[in-house]
């Protein structure tokens, strides 16, 4: 690696923490070096395996990863983390990196494939990439998730209603779907408005997409 980072970086964070697993210790020492000058937490493995057979820290922000390891490689380390469904964004690096390793890498979700030697800066911002990335993952994650309880604490009518709601039915049209009064469907639609704390029906069909709330639609004969 060559020049010195710059004290503007975006990526400078001690909550955040970054993994590195590379079986030179030299590299090793000198990325942990690089991360630690900017306020990042680091954890440092010489092996995938090491990094397997420990406990997979669960605030892991980033993985910087070298592509050719001995025994599990980089590319079956990203398998094996997608296969246990771990979200951690990937910044390959590799010295002898090729073609068809940079393109499997990337369509698997890599966030940057880096060539030894590269620049501290080159690193730096490629982390800072993977940093907003996981950073905007979690924040996905954190409404979905908070969506999901308000979801949970309608009623099944209430359910069905917003469904078809967000289907675009009138309440003429659900009331005559459901074998319900319009006016029950009015007073149902109100209630989990209320719960979801939508504001309009465009809050709501957001609200709905995001869930993947869909109608199941009866095919016509």
């Amino acid at each position: 690696m060559t020049d010195k980072p710059r004290n503007d970086t975006a990526c400078s964070n001690g909550e955040q923490l970054i993994l590195v697993i590379d079986d030179d210790l030299s590299m090793r020492q000198a990325l942990t070096n690089l991360l630690e000058s900017i306020g990042l937490r680091v954890a440092a493995f010489g092996t995938a395996r090491e990094l397997l057979e420990g406990k997979l820290p669960v605030a892991a922000n980033c993985m910087i990863l070298d592509i050719r390891l001995p025994g599990l490689s980089g590319l079956d380390l990203q398998a094996e983390l997608a296969k246990a469904k771990v979200k951690i964004p990937i910044i390959f690096m590799t010295g002898h990196g090729d073609i068809p390793m940079t393109v499997k890498a990337m369509k698997s979700g890599a966030i940057d494939f880096l060539t030894k030697p590269f620049r501290d800066q080159d690193l730096l911002d490629a982390v800072a990439t993977a940093l907003d990335h996981d950073r905007k993952r979690r924040n996905d994650e954190k409404i979905v998730a908070e969506l999901q309880r308000l979801a949970e604490a309608l009623t099944p009518r209430e359910l069905q209603v917003m469904t078809l709601v967000t289907d675009g039915l009138m309440n003429k049209q659900i009331a005559h779907e459901l074998g319900i009064s319009e006016i029950t469907v009015k007073i149902h639609r109100g209630s989990l408005m209320k719960k979801m704390g939508a504001h309009s029906l465009a809050d709501l069909v957001r609200m709905a997409g995001i869930l993947g709330l869909r109608r199941t639609r009866v095919p016509e004969r």
